[in-house]
This record gives structure tokens, sequence and C-alpha cells, in this order.
């Protein structure tokens, strides 16, 4: 029986384009959740992993009607880390009852065991953090054998001895042949053009470079875009 009146603490909603992943440049309703587990060197969303940061209280059927509302059928759910938060399942099961296309962006570290089977409808972004963040001896490696071909990793690149780990990941685990791969380079720290160059050396096929479109489009700190 769900617990319909639980309230998710949103720190953002709002309607922007996916600036990343497979249905980079489309219209999609954000839905920010409040916290995370990890401390990454280069995260672009501190603010809202505080715990005092500022929130609406809403439920799931509050949310999904908010999106319905919108007229927009992809749905972002990310954080902080959104499958950390009680009662997530609850919300992702009401916004695929309404027919909506949902991707989860999660930062590698929870296993995926509990929700991979919900819907057809849900896609996952998984991350994969590489040295420069500081953050990969938390990463859940089953999570690798969950994943399906519809669902995305993500490294996100920082140095050139992040572009040889992810490589080493990639090939270890036979990344290209169960999901889509994309290599993101952190905003500033490395040239995507070094990125590119390490892929052409190294003959990786089937991976993908992509850039940050929200972070061209906008200022690169801009909020709600």
């Amino acid at each position: 029986m769900r617990e319909t009146n639980y309230k998710f603490r949103v720190v953002e909603h709002f309607i922007s384009i996916n600036g990343e992943g497979t249905k980079a440049g489309q219209l999609s309703a954000f839905v920010r959740l409040q916290g995370c587990n990890l401390n990454c060197s280069y995260c672009d969303t501190k603010w809202a992993n505080e715990a005092n940061a500022l929130f609406t209280s809403m439920t799931a059927k509050e949310i999904a009607e908010w999106v319905v509302t919108s007229g927009v059928e992809n749905v972002t759910l990310t954080g902080g880390e959104p499958l950390l938060h009680k009662n997530v399942r609850m919300l992702l099961e009401e916004l695929v009852e309404r027919n909506l296309f949902v991707e989860i962006e999660t930062n590698g570290s929870v296993s995926l065991e509990d929700f991979i089977h919900i819907s057809d409808k849900i896609t996952f972004t998984m991350d994969y953090k590489l040295p420069s963040s500081h953050m990969e001896h938390t990463m859940c490696l089953s999570n690798f054998s969950l994943l399906e071909e519809k669902d995305t990793i993500k490294f996100v690149v920082g140095t050139m001895k992040d572009l040889q780990r992810a490589k080493d990941v990639i090939d270890q685990y036979k990344l290209t042949k169960k999901c889509h791969i994309y290599l993101s380079p952190v905003f500033n720290r490395i040239e995507p053009k070094t990125i590119v160059e390490f892929m052409i050396n190294h003959h990786m096929n089937g991976v993908n470079l992509q850039l940050q479109l929200h972070k061209f489009i906008w200022e690169p700190n801009k909020k709600g875009v």
C-alpha cells in the first residue's frame, strides 16, 4: 500500500532541455531531490546536497500532476542522489502510470536491484566516479550486470588519469556491449578535444563524447535550466 501522503524534498523542479545523455536536446521536466551520500570534487550541485537546502515538500501525486500539466513527457529525476529517498519507488510508479518516460540520474554508489525492473519507461543514467572525483571507492560494481541496453553509464573526466581509468573499466566489464557509454568532460578542467584525441588513439568504438549543452546555452552555474 502506498504512503500517499509522504512528502519529497524537492529543491528544484523546472522545464528545460536535457543537457546530456541519449535524450540530449529534448524537453524534460526536471525534479531535483535534496541530499547526496557522496562529495565529488567537481560537483556542480553541492548546494542541493546540503541538509539546510531550501526545498518544496511535494507528494508523488503532486510531482506527477505538475509534470502532466507541463505537457512534457520526459522526466529527469536527479539530485543529489534520488535513489536514497524513502518511497522513491512510489514516485517512480506514479510517474510511469501517467505514461511518462523517466530518466534517473544516479551516482553509481546505490544498488539498482530494487528499481531496475519497475517499468520499461524508466531508464538509468549511472555515473562511474573516476579518480579525480575522490569517490571511486564508493562505486557499486554489481550495477554493471543489472543495466540494460536502454540505460547509460557516464564517466565524468577531469584528467588524463581519469581517461585511462575510464577505458580500463569499459574494457574490463565490456560495457559497450551492455548499454550506452558517455565520456563527459569536467567543465573548464579538461578540453573536449583531448578526450577526442584519446578516443581516436585508443580506438574507443561505441563510446560517445558528450558536452553539457545547458552550460553552453546558459551561464554555467545558472540554476533551473
